[in-house]
């Protein structure tokens, strides 16, 4: 089988977008016409242990290590990426209507820095699309959360309907919802990150459904308003925070573009450090997600020791391959043994 330096090297003589269309299309027909390529997969790089296992939102994650919304908008992926060592996978983000998304070129790769920029603007197949293609498989074995947005045309006073209507779509679909209000990407969504938006969407949100909802924020956001903002969110009925996602602060990356969001290397201080004063305020009273430039064992113990009982990861997969989720749940088992931790529990908020 060919190491992914390999195949790094020829996905990366295409553009970003072209390369992630590439891959898409492979996974979709080793899923669909050679099954046995998941079964080998899945020896190879996923990674149980009865250390790293967690019940969290009435469901099994085998591993602390998941996928970030994103990678498969259109939840096309899902068999291929559970089999490379996803402990979970979070689809989308879904719009009501299918949106082509911005003007290409919209994604870049800054490989010196480990870092991507894009500027996609939930391009996705809308929802009724994405709902019947995850109902075939659903319920599944790896978690799945799913990740809601507006469209791009849905004015601010109308957002609220969108997201209605995602959540009543997708609430038997996935094992956690996610509302995103914090892509740069949407012209108006981040100003949804306001604590009266918040409120009505969670008092909508819970009483429509039962099952898990969470808010992911931005990490351009100063300390005391995201705190602010999550209050409102848990004091009405959110099961957890995600943080972060993409940055806007162009000074991240040298020679960036002055549009669209940067993942990666390159946000890895900013995410935590905002991550690390959330989970100062809220670990132990909601589930903390951290998301956000984590490439190694080392970073996603620190983000675990900080307080998130889960990890997700996108830019680095890029980088790095299926390789990085087997060294990273083999070395936080280790780092774990030498800390004298019986379980992920155990070391989840052990830094607080």
């Amino acid at each position: 089988m060919p190491t992914y330096e390999m195949l790094k090297k020829i996905l990366f003589l295409f553009s970003p977008e072209n390369a992630h269309n590439i891959a898409e299309f492979v996974f979709r027909f080793f899923s669909n016409y050679c099954q046995f390529i998941p079964s080998l997969l899945v020896d190879r790089y996923f990674v149980t242990d009865k250390m790293l296992e967690q019940k969290l939102f009435q469901t099994t994650f085998l591993n602390p290590v998941g996928i970030a919304a994103g990678f498969d908008k259109n939840a096309t992926m899902i068999k291929m990426l559970t089999s490379l060592g996803f402990g979970h996978i979070e689809y989308g983000t879904i719009t009501p209507l299918a949106q082509s998304g911005n003007t290409k070129p919209r994604m870049f790769r800054y490989p010196e820095f480990e870092s991507i920029q894009n500027a996609m603007g939930f391009n996705n197949d809308g929802m009724e699309k994405i709902a019947k293609r995850v109902r075939k498989i659903y319920p599944y074995t790896t978690p799945l959360g799913a990740n809601i947005g507006k469209n791009k045309n849905t004015t601010e006073e109308n957002a609220l309907k969108d997201y209605k209507i995602l959540i009543e779509t997708f609430k038997d679909l996935c094992d956690y919802l996610v509302i995103n209000i914090s892509s740069p990407n949407t012209p108006g969504l981040r100003d949804l990150q306001n604590e009266i938006f918040i409120e009505e969407l969670f008092v909508m949100a819970k009483e429509m459904t039962k099952k898990p909802i969470l808010l992911k924020i931005a990490p351009d956001l100063k300390v005391n308003d995201a705190i602010a903002l999550c209050k409102v969110a848990l004091k009405n009925g959110a099961d957890g925070i995600i943080a972060t996602n993409t940055t806007i602060d162009y000074t991240l990356l040298p020679h960036s573009k002055d549009f669209g969001g940067i993942s990666g290397k390159a946000l890895k201080e900013k995410s935590y450090n905002l991550f690390k004063e959330l989970a100062k305020e809220f670990f132990g009273k909601t589930v903390l997600i951290s998301v956000g430039g984590i490439d190694s064992a080392h970073e996603a113990y620190r983000r675990i020791k900080a307080g998130a009982s889960l990890v997700q990861v996108y830019s680095s997969f890029i980088f790095k391959g299926p390789k990085l989720l087997k060294d990273i749940n083999e070395e936080i088992l280790l780092m774990m043994k030498e800390d004298g931790f019986n379980h992920i529990s155990e070391a989840i908020g052990s830094d607080l």
